[in-house]
């Protein structure tokens, strides 16, 4: 990581990015973007930085995507304790559970390699 050189001292914290990837019925997709604005309240509300949840466009019909930064991977377990002890998190957990739209589900913790960015230039 690139730091300038500064006669103040400076925190880094470095943010865990969860992805998730979810294999979804592709004649469900309705089911899992209502299950991901669902969450896109929920999420945040547990104390979560959610960058979003993503369905099929073009391409695979049954590949889908959650992501979010966290601060460690101990934050990550008390996110996912209050998630789980949320109405919201609740029905939503219930509302897959029901609907059987995920069939499959993937996750995995990145941090960034690639700070810092260049300005982005518009063409």
């Amino acid at each position: 990581m690139l730091i300038e050189a500064c006669p103040q001292e400076r925190t880094l914290t470095v943010t865990i990015t969860c992805f998730i990837r979810y294999e979804i019925d592709p004649f469900k997709r309705d089911a899992f973007e209502e299950y991901a604005r669902n969450w896109g309240q929920a999420i945040p509300r547990a104390g979560v930085d959610l960058i979003g949840y993503f369905a099929p466009h073009e391409g695979s019909a049954t590949t889908a995507y959650g992501v979010y930064n966290v601060d460690s991977l101990a934050d990550y377990e008390a996110y996912r304790a209050r998630l789980a002890a949320s109405p919201e998190g609740r029905a939503n957990y219930e509302f897959a559970k029901r609907e059987r739209f995920i069939l499959k589900e993937d996750r995995m913790f990145l941090k960034r390699a690639s700070a810092p960015h260049a300005e982005w230039v518009r063409p």
